[in-house]
């Protein structure tokens, strides 16, 4: 995602024209993507979330031999990365091996790290979770010369929500 810099941002909250306003992001960007199929200048539009909350969804318990047999997973990805690329210089069946010390090694330090890193929290996080960020709800925007326009294709298209 592209960040927005601050002259942009505010001539988006100057002209808050809010075209429509959805509850669920998929119907915000359904409702785009039926305004841009129409030929609407969508570039001229936004959607903006708000009322954001920080969702975190524990997904279980989280042991030391579990962050451990994390650390390895994710190390072993990384050390399959270094494997290929050093076993790029190799000749003949060297390169396999390359691969396989990179995923060796790899997997054991990432299971060094991921249990030290656990056990350094002195069982203050002992649950694993999925960090999120949710809006309330999402607003469809467009500046005041757009507005009218995109309400009505919005409307034909039965995609205006109801108030």
């Amino acid at each position: 995602m592209l960040p927005i810099d601050q002259r942009q941002f505010h001539q988006v909250t100057m002209a808050w024209n809010t075209v429509a306003r959805y509850d669920d992001y998929a119907s915000a960007q359904a409702a785009v993507d039926r305004l841009s199929d129409d030929g609407f200048p969508v570039g001229q539009l936004s959607i903006i979330g708000s009322d954001l909350r920080f969702v975190e969804q524990v997904t279980g318990r989280l042991t030391k031999a579990k962050a451990a047999l994390s650390g390895a997973a994710s190390g072993a990805w990384f050390g399959l990365l270094i494997g290929v690329l050093l076993g790029l210089f190799a000749t003949g069946s060297g390169w396999l091996a390359m691969v396989g010390v990179g995923v060796a090694f790899g997997a054991l330090w990432g299971a060094a790290f991921g249990f030290l890193a656990h056990a350094m929290t002195g069982g203050r996080r002992d649950f694993s979770a999925v960090r999120s960020l949710a809006a309330a709800h999402y607003d469809v925007i467009a500046g005041s010369a757009h507005v009218d326009r995109a309400r009505v294709m919005l409307g034909q298209a039965g995609l205006l929500p109801r108030d």
